[in-house]
């Protein structure tokens, strides 16, 4: 799980052998894009990370995605692993559905605890739409970044306002129009 990505794309620093808990794995997450943690907590829900994709493209026919194949468990570029926007609104529907997911996908930094491996250590988001951000969005419920080569810049957010809550996703974009674009199709 933790050597199975190149070491420079983003990471938590997770050290083999290492102990933590589910949500601060998933904080890492949704965070920092923690690649080795989806790896990590993949392996940890269904044994392998070969296995944790099935159940993902198992998950995707029964929300009903038409035009999303999995192979990664991060996202990171394969030439069968594909996606479409109206997918992505579809998974951040439910995803903006839980609080726990709503609260890591809107945190811009969180201090990881020591553990028997790691000292302490923070973690930072690239999200421009988070309080005192370039971006700051005052109605967000909570936003993801993504970026590859192949990929550019992605985005998929939520905002709330008067009891309407809407979704956004933003694909194959130049940093920082994500953020731009957003705000943008949000406010109208």
């Amino acid at each position: 799980a933790i050597d199975a990505n190149d070491a420079e794309g983003s990471n938590m620093g997770l050290i083999a052998g290492e102990k933590l808990s589910v949500e601060e794995i998933m904080t890492g997450i949704l965070v920092t894009s923690a690649n080795e943690g989806c790896n990590a907590l993949a392996e940890h829900m269904a044994g392998s990370m070969d296995d944790y994709v099935v159940m993902m493209n198992e998950e995707a026919e029964k929300m009903g995605l038409e035009n999303t194949h999995f192979v990664t468990t991060n996202g990171l570029p394969d030439p069968e692993h594909y996606t479409t926007a109206r997918d992505l609104a579809i998974i951040a529907r439910e995803f903006f559905s839980y609080d726990l997911l709503c609260r890591l996908s809107s945190t811009p930094y969180v201090e990881m605890p020591e553990t028997d491996l790691h000292n302490e250590h923070n973690i930072y988001s690239k999200n421009k739409l988070y309080k005192n951000r370039d971006y700051e969005y005052p109605y967000l419920v909570g936003s993801k970044t993504g970026y590859t080569d192949e990929a550019r810049q992605t985005l998929v957010s939520c905002a709330e306002k008067d009891g309407t809550k809407l979704i956004c996703v933003i694909l194959m974009e130049e940093a920082p129009y994500q953020f731009q674009d957003t705000v943008n199709l949000f406010d109208y």
